[in-house]
């Protein structure tokens, strides 16, 4: 175990120029005995795919939608010119944007043709588009991380880096292969010690990534490739420290960067939106025994904050965060007594595909806190509606707040979460707090989320010492 499998995100990579001297090399030399899993330039997936946060379509939604048979010809279009200019702002060399502008070319030109070829195809009604979906999902998909690999490994080869590129993606492959074995056939005959490999997130394999995981599909090749490979550590590169709550809510200066925690408190996080690892990848790490290690990729010299499973020294919160939610409220007077009722609202939320962050119950009501758009939660209370005629069901938006550490047992969180919101005039629309004692959660209307987040960190951390403060 010689070796780390370190991933850097979208964002990041977007600034690949500026890694190239510090992430990749240390005082003009590379660093080997490290493996590289590379996501696509940020916002590139938003436009083959669809946007994460606000879901406008990209080339996939445009094309699964196919309200217009040529609006998604105008998305690959748009897509193919971001490729190019991403790879413009980071590369020098003409030769290397040259080449990396024909994979960029060819890559798209074949996405063209597979997807006008399956178009025509399902023109017939014996062929049915929606039976390619999520095979047409996985195909645009590896374009981003194809491309921004390819290009990682265009600038450290002119560096004088021997890179490797490793293309998971299986384009034009007709093998058929699991991701352990896609992982073992692209890693066959690489030293990670005399060179350094740069790895697709992306990796075609019979189990189909995009089906179990979606857009977290990077973290699960990440996760697989370390503990395959036996990795001393898995590294992410973040923008940013795991802190102990956003910076902008709390001040630069009043933010602690966490340090030290572990794969429970990780799952809490994402749980929240507060993203360290995928929680499947995380699993994959725990499983194997490979720590995580999550740094700021522009602070090399910060070792970051290590993810391992074990507990803490001592009872302390380690992070607030805050998650807007809709909360959807079924009230049946006859539910008193009869089962059932929590199963049929969990089968609907599910076959609608929507996240439940908490839930609470009594004799009569059944409330869901949900990661959810409104589109999708329309739907949801139309198929409660016509299950339950005569069950009152309401919708609101709210924001959930959490209070998360490894063993917050005898910090009396709730009572004192729900002082400090009586103090400043907050009135919390529900509390909750779970016989593990790793996060207790607040339930507050949406415009007092900033504020109370901000309250509750001034409660559980005070004024932080001097050697403690997050970096500027």
């Amino acid at each position: 175990m010689t070796h780390t499998v370190e991933k850097i995100g979208g964002t990041s990579m977007s600034r690949l120029n500026e890694l190239c001297e510090t992430l990749f090399m240390k005082q003009g030399k590379a660093e080997y005995g490290r493996i590289f899993v590379v996501s696509a330039f940020g916002g590139i997936t938003n436009l083959l795919l669809e946007h994460k946060k606000t879901g406008a379509p990209g080339v996939y939604a445009r094309f699964a939608n196919a309200e217009d048979d040529h609006g998604w010809l105008g998305a690959l279009n748009e897509t193919s010119a971001a490729m190019i200019a991403a790879h413009e702002a980071v590369l020098d060399h003409q030769g290397d944007i040259d080449q990396a502008t024909a994979f960029v070319q060819e890559r798209i030109e074949g996405a063209r043709n597979c997807l006008i070829d399956l178009q025509r195809l399902c023109s017939y009604g014996h062929f049915r588009l929606d039976t390619h979906l999520l095979q047409i999902r996985e195909l645009l998909s590896g374009l981003g991380e194809a491309h921004s690999a390819l290009v990682a490994v265009l600038m450290l080869q002119r560096a004088g880096v021997n890179a490797r590129l490793v293309d998971l993606s299986g384009w034009r492959g007709d093998a058929d292969l699991s991701l352990e074995a896609r992982i073992e056939s692209g890693m066959e005959g690489i030293d990670p010690a005399t060179e350094m490999p740069i790895v697709t997130g992306y990796a075609q394999c019979a189990e189909g990534l995009m089906r179990e995981f979606d857009r977290g599909y990077s973290e699960v090749t990440f996760s697989q490739l370390a503990a395959q490979t036996g990795a001393r550590e898995a590294i992410i590169h973040k923008e940013f420290h795991l802190s102990s709550a956003d910076p902008k809510l709390v001040g630069e200066g009043n933010a602690r960067k966490l340090g030290h925690t572990n794969y429970d408190v990780a799952d809490q996080m994402a749980n929240l939106g507060m993203e360290a690892i995928h929680p499947s990848a995380a699993k994959t790490l725990r499983q194997s025994g490979v720590p995580l290690r999550v740094t700021n990729c522009f602070e090399p010299e910060d070792p970051g904050t290590i993810i391992d499973d074990q507990p803490a020294d001592k009872p302390a919160a380690e992070i607030v965060t805050g998650l807007d939610i809709i909360a959807l409220e079924l009230f049946e007077q006859d539910m008193v007594g009869v089962k059932g009722y929590d199963a049929a609202v969990l089968e609907i939320l599910t076959r609608h595909n929507v996240r439940i962050v908490s839930k609470v119950t009594n004799a009569n009501t059944v409330t869901h806190y949900l990661d959810a758009s409104l589109k999708s939660m329309r739907r949801v209370e139309a198929d409660l509606s016509a299950r339950y005629p005569q069950a009152e069901i309401n919708s609101e938006k709210l924001s959930l707040i959490s209070v998360v550490g490894r063993d917050l047992s005898g910090l009396h969180v709730l009572a004192r979460g729900m002082s400090a919101f009586a103090q400043d005039g907050i009135l919390p629309r529900g509390a909750t707090q779970g016989p593990r004692n790793v996060d207790t959660q607040f339930i507050l209307r949406r415009e007092d989320k900033d504020k109370a987040i901000a309250l509750l960190h001034d409660e559980f951390f005070g004024a932080p010492q001097a050697e403690t403060r997050m970096a500027a």
